[in-house]
């Protein structure tokens, strides 16, 4: 896939690196951040000259709209190297989109595309060495827009900055995951900003979560507003319902959001002939499902993780253990979306890109 770019960028070199004291065999997620990162202010109603500078700190006055009125949008995406060491990005324009649907919700300038993907692929050449290669690993992504205008009007700001840096990082989740279905809290509301990556989505959903962890569970099924009949999303993921040799997901709407990872799912399980249903999934319809037998797998979907096995979820106060098996969707499916991110498999798709 060819990108034509037509900004120039600014490079600011950090003159000392971090690299060599990075242990890339042992890497948590996001914890660790590379040497640059990609800015660009939005001022004066137009995208200022972008820049490449050392990774730093951001000063911001105390009247900056961004600490009153939350104007803060984000994406989360990888990169990742092939045994040449060739650089690679997967569906970064899908990014790019949404993250200017999530910019127009806010009532945020959009971002054109040329300066989001030519300063994150300058970003790339720039910092290749932090991209890890051991199994499950990958440079993590992080594009981010917040306001910077000031005043404590209630209104939008008038200038906004937007930031890429880099995180090399190992696995999101290790070890079992279980989660707790919710019957009173909610992510998100018909006509809100559920769909969007908007950083108070994720805010409202510690409290709930952490309250989940205290009852040993380590995330929640997030369910309808309304009723709380219906699921929605597993934690910060789109979810996935194996019933018997069918895989189910629920459909996107203005609270849930559309999911890059989950469009690839869909579209591999069809070329691998898989059976899939887009429609609403009641909890009801799972209980029974557990119950009878043909509840066959639960996973969360995301960039993070790609995609994260649920062992278990608890409802009303009573466990349901999934079923060990042998080979499962789940895997099947992660393994095919990973190895056309990494270049060991052809990309019928055109999702990959080559960065250098």
């Amino acid at each position: 896939m060819a990108i034509t770019y037509s900004e120039e960028i600014q490079v600011e070199r950090a003159k000392t690196t971090k690299i060599n004291s990075v242990d890339f065999n042992n890497l948590a997620f996001g914890k660790i951040f590379s040497d640059h990162m990609f800015v660009c202010d939005f001022e004066d109603g137009k995208w200022q000259t972008p820049k490449i500078l050392p990774y730093q700190p951001i000063t911001l006055q105390p009247s900056s709209k961004i600490f009153h009125y939350g104007q803060s949008i984000f994406e989360g995406m990888k990169a990742y190297k092939d045994e040449n060491g060739s650089v690679f990005l997967f569906r970064p324009i899908d990014n790019c989109k949404r993250l200017n649907i999530s910019a127009k919700r806010l009532a945020m300038p959009e971002i054109p595309e040329d300066y989001f993907m030519n300063g994150l692929k300058e970003l790339l050449k720039i910092e290749k060495d932090w991209i890890p290669t051991s199994e499950g690993s990958a440079l993590y992504i992080r594009p981010f827009m917040f306001a910077t205008g000031e005043g404590f009007h209630a209104s939008p700001a008038d200038s906004y900055k937007l930031v890429i840096a880099f995180a090399p990082s190992g696995p999101y989740f290790s070890g079992d995951v279980k989660v707790l279905i919710e019957e009173k809290y909610s992510r998100s509301a018909n006509g809100g900003v559920g769909f969007a990556k908007a950083g108070g989505n994720y805010a409202g959903q510690f409290y709930p979560t952490q309250l989940a962890k205290e009852k040993g569970y380590q995330q929640v099924i997030w369910t309808d507003d309304n009723t709380h009949e219906y699921i929605e999303e597993a934690g910060a993921m789109n979810i996935f319902v194996r019933i018997n040799d069918t895989l189910l997901t629920v459909p996107t709407s203005d609270r849930i959001l559309d999911g890059i990872t989950r469009k690839s799912i869909l579209k591999i399980a069809e070329d691998e002939g898989i059976k899939t249903e887009v429609r609403k999934i009641k909890v009801s319809e799972l209980i029974e499902a557990s119950e009878n037998g043909s509840l066959k797998e639960l996973f969360g979907a995301g960039t993070a993780a790609v995609v994260s096995p649920i062992s278990g979820f608890g409802f009303k106060g009573k466990n349901y253990d999934l079923p060990k098996l042998e080979d499962t969707f789940g895997a099947r499916l992660k393994k095919r979306i990973t190895d056309i991110q990494t270049n060991k498999a052809e990309d019928p798709f055109g999702w990959r890109i080559k960065v250098c």
